[in-house]
Formats: structure tokens, C-alpha cells, sequence
């Protein structure tokens, strides 16, 4: 899979972290029939790699489906066998390196310019910028692509649809959305509102797309 063609083409990755496998599962498929296909699930959610495996046999081979919250070379084996595309770690961790070897693009966590340098000298195709909001908002992206212009970077953490556009506006090849977007979906909750905020978040994507 190539993950930076994939960011730059969908430019919102949905992180899906549920209580409830069947609502998870069930959330993934849902964000894909609203044309939000570029999705994570949480290895921090229950029974997710069960979900991941689920979710790659109902959407198929080609779906941008990968595995989120990657932090031990144990996790990208698992991720891998239970069929995610590529790998997304909270910070710098032994699941980037690992990633590479078994061929999947790593999306990893960074904060700090040094943060950039390590994750991009064990690989990883892209720079999730986590946590965006805490770490300073979309001045903070700013200022972090002085020295790294050509890097791509995903906020993630309090990001919601207007801060979405404020990241993209700012130099962001994707934002990715956790809470704002799945809210309490993938425990059970309603699908008609997640739904509705998944809608709101692709008018965000392609107004800012416009030339």
C-alpha cells in the first residue's frame, strides 16, 4: 500500500477505538459507505484485531484499513496477520522498524523534532503529529515545517472539523479524527449521527482541496 499517496488523496483518517467489537466493526463499515475509507482501528479497543480481520474481509483487499496504537513488534505481527494495510504508533516505538520489515507503511507518532528525525531514520513514511492540540495547534504545525517542508504530517488529538480545516490550511496532508468523529459509535451508539459528523468532516476535506 502506498500510505502517503493515500493520505494526500483522502486527507482525513478516521481512528476507530470501540468497547463493543460489533459496534467497531460495524462503525468501520459504516465510515466506508459514506466514503470515509481511510480508517484506523485501535489496538487499544476490544477484541480490535478481530475487527481489523472482519472489517479487511468485508471491505476487501484494496481498502486502506490498518491497525492504530502500535507500540510493541508484537502488535505490528499481529496487525499484519489479521490483515492491516499499514501501522500507526502513538510515538516513536519498536513497531515502526518492525512495520518496515513485514512491508507495511508506518504512519508513527512524533511531537518533537527530534521525534521527526528518529521516526524517519526507522522509516516511516509519515509524521503523526500527536497530541496536535496540546502540543500548540496549527501554529505548532507551522512552525515544526520550518525545518521540515517536505515532511508529511498528520495532527492528531483534538481535532475537530473546524480545527481540521485550520491543520489542512496550515500545511496538514491529512488530519486525523478520533472522538470528533466517531463519537460514541463504535460502543453502540448512534450511526445516524456518526453518519452525519462523517459527512461534515468531507465537506471540511474537499473545501479545503479546492484550488
Amino acid at each position: 500500500m502506498d500510505l502517503l499517496a493515500a493520505l494526500r488523496a483522502h486527507r482525513l483518517l478516521a481512528i476507530v477505538r470501540g468497547t463493543d467489537p460489533v459496534a467497531a466493526l460495524t462503525t468501520v463499515l459504516t465510515l466506508a459507505e459514506e466514503g470515509v475509507t481511510l480508517v484506523e482501528v485501535s489496538l487499544t479497543g476490544r477484541d480490535a484485531l478481530d475487527v481489523i480481520a472482519q472489517a479487511r474481509a468485508a471491505l476487501g483487499p484494496d481498502t486502506p484499513l490498518g491497525a492504530g496504537t502500535v507500540l510493541t513488534a508484537d502488535d505490528a505481527r499481529a496487525a499484519h496477520k489479521a490483515g492491516a494495510a499499514f501501522l500507526v504508533t502513538p510515538a516513536v516505538s519498536d513497531g515502526i522498524a518492525t512495520g518496515r520489515e513485514l512491508g507495511l507503511p508506518v504512519l508513527a507518532g512524533v511531537m518533537t523534532p527530534t521525534d521527526v528525525l528518529q521516526a524517519r531514520r526507522l522509516g516511516a513514511e509519515a509524521l503523526k503529529l500527536f497530541p496536535a492540540g496540546s502540543a500548540g495547534g496549527p501554529g505548532y504545525l507551522r512552525d515544526l515545517r520550518g525545518p521540515f517542508p517536505d515532511l508529511p504530517f498528520v495532527p492528531v488529538g483534538g481535532v475537530d472539523a473546524r480545527a481540521a480545516a485550520d491543520y489542512l490550511r496550515a500545511g496538514a496532508t491529512a488530519v486525523g479524527v478520533g472522538s470528533p468523529l466517531i463519537g460514541d459509535a463504535a460502543s453502540g451508539g448512534s450511526l445516524t449521527a456518526l453518519r452525519e459528523r462523517a459527512r461534515e468532516f468531507l465537506d471540511v476535506v474537499r473545501e479545503e482541496a479546492r484550488p
